[in-house]
């Protein structure tokens, strides 16, 4: 597997602050025929995480990687820090970076990728791909901003989305949010002045806690796979943390998907009940669920991610058909 990090302009106009970029990292196998359809996933991490999520490092063993794992597969992984987050440029005032800003600058640079891999003039190493399979990949909040791309710029022909549902976290969202739960025209409006009420800086590394090593590692996980998932630890973009807690507060976006998706969640994750979330995809012709024994949030680092990488790589294969490009 090959890899280059790239930086990517954003796109946004915000006040008080020049051009910003994203870092992005590429990675593809070794092999790429660009006379098949190429599937490229375009993956965005969850709060507190950074695009490392992506190509978990651990001695001796690629089996945590989902960039190595979907290689294997011929499959291109581009893994994207979200603007202040990792790499990625940090602008001043984090408030301004609401999901949907983050969304559209998100949206800037899958375009661009996608242009430069059809046209062969974003990796040298890589000749024009002109039958790529754009797949667009969220893990818990990444979800989130991945259905709000989605919806905003319909770049993708499937959605993968992991730890994600639109039930929100009603029991740890701060309490002057709580009114705009079920109103997501009110979250639209509100979730910048309200995310400034609460807290009082907009980044924040969220420390260590029992509480949070259950829910996102839990003891069935690899011990290994933990230790690796530490090293990508990151900001929190506070205002993107709370509006993914917030219940309801993207179904509008929701209801616009028209592509095939994929839930992966563990049965220990803190999405909510798994086989209620399926119905929040109206549009789309074919959601595929996929519920992961001994699981918990971070699918990445648990046994189950064996099974997690092979169902997703014959999801991948039913999308390539359901585009017509097989």
């Amino acid at each position: 597997m090959q890899h280059r990090i790239l930086k990517i302009p954003a796109g946004l106009d915000l006040p008080g602050e020049g051009p910003l970029e994203l870092a992005i990292e590429i990675f593809w196998p070794e092999d790429v025929d660009p006379t098949l359809p190429v599937p490229s996933y375009f993956c965005l991490p969850g709060g507190s995480i950074n695009r490392h999520y992506y190509n978990l490092q651990a001695e001796g063993d690629d089996s945590f990687s989902f960039a190595a794992m979907m290689a294997k597969q011929g499959a291109i992984t581009v893994a994207v820090d979200h603007l202040g987050v990792g790499d990625s440029d940090r602008p001043r005032d984090g408030f301004l970076l609401t999901p949907d800003r983050l969304a559209q600058a998100n949206a800037n640079a899958a375009r661009k990728i996608l242009n430069g891999l059809r046209e062969g003039a974003l990796i040298e190493e890589l000749p024009p791909l002109k039958h790529v399979i754009s797949i667009g990949v969220g893990h818990s909040m990444g979800g989130m901003l991945t259905v709000l791309q989605q919806a905003l710029a319909n770049q993708h022909d499937g959605l993968l989305l992991m730890g994600f549902a639109n039930a929100g976290l009603i029991s740890h969202l701060p309490e002057p949010a709580h009114h705009l739960a079920g109103k997501p025209e009110a979250v639209k409006a509100e979730i910048e002045a309200v995310a400034r009420t609460i807290y009082p800086e907009p980044y924040q590394r969220i420390p260590p806690s029992p509480e949070a090593s259950a829910i996102f590692q839990g003891a069935t996980a690899d011990r290994a796979g933990v230790q690796a998932i530490k090293r990508t630890r990151d900001n929190l973009l506070v205002i993107g943390g709370l509006q993914s807690m917030i219940p309801g507060s993207i179904r509008p976006a929701l209801e616009t998907v028209g592509v095939p998706v994929f839930l992966g969640l563990g049965d220990r994750d803190i999405a909510g009940p798994p086989h209620e979330i399926p119905a929040s995809f109206p549009s789309s012709p074919d959601v595929t669920l996929t519920v992961l024994p001994e699981t918990g949030h971070c699918q990445f680092i648990f046994p189950s991610r064996g099974e997690l990488f092979r169902r997703i790589g014959e999801w991948t294969q039913f999308v390539i058909r359901h585009t017509g490009r097989a």
